[in-house]
């Protein structure tokens, strides 16, 4: 009989969680797990990749409450004053206040989420896949019946928004929690101690089979620049640090070096990022490409890729530079050093503009560096998955 497993995450946008949720699945035999994908809105660009055998369901209830839950509760009360809804308006900053003063915000998601109904089908493993995101934990330990659940967090807990408080109190209720690099492990234990026991290390998985398949079906670049290509994949948002790469690039063509600078990849700083893009005179050099589902032909033709995250999980295009033999720049964000060995497989840098720099110029200047960082890599036996034994463990 197929395990009933449902996975529950905000959108499929274009994004390494999402990414990472698709590369899982596609490891799964579909003979064997029958999944679910939950979602609290149907968007994103990831969403014509989900495979066909998978359900797909959304909170439809969603839409009515996304305001409340993403606005702070005075702006939302006060428009329901405007509104003349004073009911519902005492109510929400009453459970505000409440929640705040208990350190418990399950008060205001249980009425957040009167409206929605527990799911009749019962699984063998419900997932809160968005983790750090307290209604999809709530959501998931309230309106799924499941044997088992778990709890996903894909980011480092020392660098957003967490109160460790208000989540120790959802996550206790987990089976499991499970965390996409030791070093994330180790800061989600410093913060909730109470976790040790039932907090285990996963790794996301890369299919370096896909990546392989992919590199083929893109066109990648389209100009015909000659000198070297620098790239970076990921959200346009200050957590990636496409502000540094641009003052980076300002100061290696200020020195005269041959270079632009490729970003796939959207998000709400683009109108920032272009600002700073044009306050240095780099419209020519450092180029917007937007999302791309698939990056991977782009990452096969540049010279250096370069992630420059002021924090990361576990950073799955890192992880796809990697499969594909890249010589690699990286800050050491959490989880950097598990996956790039120092001046072997590339160079691991503090988020700092200097630093950034001087390992470019040395990967530009020294050609014989960046091969030996791609002959390492490929000699390198990456074993992202272990896959079905890993599967079958989390089952």
């Amino acid at each position: 009989m197929k395990k009933k497993i449902i996975f529950m995450i905000i959108n499929m946008n274009v994004g390494g969680t999402e990414k990472a949720l698709l590369n899982m699945i596609s490891e799964m035999p579909e003979d064997k797990y029958d999944i679910t994908i939950l979602m609290l809105e149907k968007y994103g660009g990831f969403l014509s990749q989900i495979p066909r055998e998978v359900k797909v369901e959304y909170v439809k209830e969603f839409n009515e409450i996304k305001e409340v839950y993403y606005n702070p509760p005075h702006i939302t009360a006060l428009s329901l004053l405007r509104k003349r809804k004073f009911f519902r308006a005492f109510n929400i900053m009453s459970l505000h206040f409440i929640s705040k003063a208990m350190n418990n915000r399950s008060y205001f998601f249980k009425y957040l989420l009167k409206e929605c109904p527990v799911k009749i089908i019962e699984y063998d493993v419900a997932v809160a896949y968005a983790g750090p995101m307290d209604l999809i934990s709530y959501y998931v330990l309230n309106k799924i019946k499941a044997k088992k659940k778990v709890q996903w967090i894909h980011f480092d807990v020392s660098k957003i928004r967490f109160n460790h408080l208000v989540e120790s109190k959802l996550y206790n209720q987990f089976d499991k929690i499970l965390v996409v690099s030791n070093e994330g492990r180790k800061k989600l234990i410093n913060l909730i101690p109470s976790l040790k026991e039932k907090t285990e290390v996963f790794l996301n998985i890369v299919s370096q089979k896909l990546i392989h398949s992919q590199v083929k079906e893109g066109t990648g670049f389209q100009d015909d620049f000659n000198g070297i290509r620098i790239l970076t994949v990921g959200r346009l948002t200050s957590e990636k640090g496409q502000d540094i790469a641009i003052r980076v690039l300002a100061k290696l063509i200020e020195n005269g070096y041959n270079v632009k600078w490729y970003c796939i990849g959207e998000g709400n700083s683009r109108t920032k990022y272009e600002k700073l893009i044009k306050e240095y005179n780099l419209e020519a050099e450092f180029i917007l490409l937007g999302t791309d589902p698939n990056p991977y032909p782009y990452i096969n033709q540049c010279d250096i890729y370069v992630q420059p995250s002021r924090h990361e999980g576990y950073c799955i295009t890192l992880a796809e530079a990697r499969c594909l033999n890249k010589p690699i720049i990286t800050t050491d964000f959490t989880g950097a050093n598990e996956q790039i060995k120092q001046k072997k497989t590339g160079l691991i840098v503090s988020v700092d503009e200097k630093e950034i720099y001087q390992a470019l110029t040395e990967m530009i200047n020294n050609t014989e560096l960046r091969n030996m960082f791609s002959t390492n890599l490929g000699k390198e036996l990456i074993d992202f998955t272990s896959k079905s034994r890993r599967i079958s463990k989390l089952i």
